[in-house]
């Protein structure tokens, strides 16, 4: 679903305790680190600096391996400076094997632990939920990118949409709810099959009106082989496209 998910923080060095302490609960181990970046397969973080404002308002939600991983995770989030946004306990309202818990960040951003018979296989970021100022603008903006992205409209709620992957497979799930002011400074990057395809997902976004945020092309300094492309939803947020490799 994702390829991966960046948030910047106001305070970095606070965000990687409680993230490195909450997500190694769950045995998700730090995978990266250097002046901008700590990652966690996945999941990063970085700091806020001019043109790149601290992430706000997002709910990300990770898996768990079990019910005592997602007790374990609340824990240590909150031993590590987090804050109770939901107890660990079933969710029923979700699905009805639902067994979440929530904290809060810093910067005002959910963060759960979850576990249940559709997670996500093969990344540690199961689903994300994204708050927008115009429900019906947000999805003509994924609606756009969805092809390239390879995702689909997978259900239409009072206040929200989700996305899933078109082929049916892996779990994960992007929501885009209209609850509230939106989400800000969020970087969301879907894998891309070839180069080619990025290239069409930067043309298709820019030529319908949206934002260019930084033209198809190789990024060296991320990854060996790294090319992607980025445009901006409608709510400032960054959207990418990346392959890895040759086209």
């Amino acid at each position: 679903m994702f390829d991966h998910v960046t948030v910047r923080v106001g305070d970095r060095n606070a965000a990687e305790r409680l993230y490195g302490a909450a997500l190694a609960s769950l045995g998700i181990t730090q995978t990266g680190r250097d002046d901008e970046f700590v990652q966690w397969g996945d999941f990063s973080i970085a700091g806020a600096k001019p043109g790149k404002p601290a992430t706000h308002r997002l709910h990300v939600g990770f898996v768990a391996p079990s019910r005592a991983h997602v007790d374990q995770f609340h824990a240590d989030g909150l031993a590590a400076g987090g804050v109770d946004d939901g107890a660990p306990g079933p969710r029923p309202q979700y699905r009805d094997d639902y067994y979440g818990g929530f904290l809060r960040d810093r910067d005002d951003n959910s963060v759960e632990a979850v576990v249940h018979g559709a997670l996500r296989a093969d990344g540690h970021v199961d689903h994300l939920w994204v708050r927008v100022a115009d429900l019906a603008a947000a999805r003509r903006f994924y609606d756009t990118v969805a092809p390239f992205a390879r995702i689909e409209l997978a259900a239409e709620l009072p206040g929200r949409i989700r996305y899933s992957r078109a082929d049916g497979g892996g779990g994960g799930s992007l929501s885009l709810v209209a609850d509230g002011p939106p989400t800000e400074g969020v970087h969301l990057a879907f894998p891309a099959p070839d180069r080619a395809t990025v290239d069409a997902f930067h043309a298709a976004a820019v030529a319908a009106g949206y934002r260019d945020d930084g033209a198809p092309g190789p990024r060296p300094r991320y990854a060996p082989g790294y090319y992607g492309g980025f445009v901006l939803d409608p709510d400032g947020n960054s959207v990418e496209l990346v392959h890895y490799g040759a086209a």
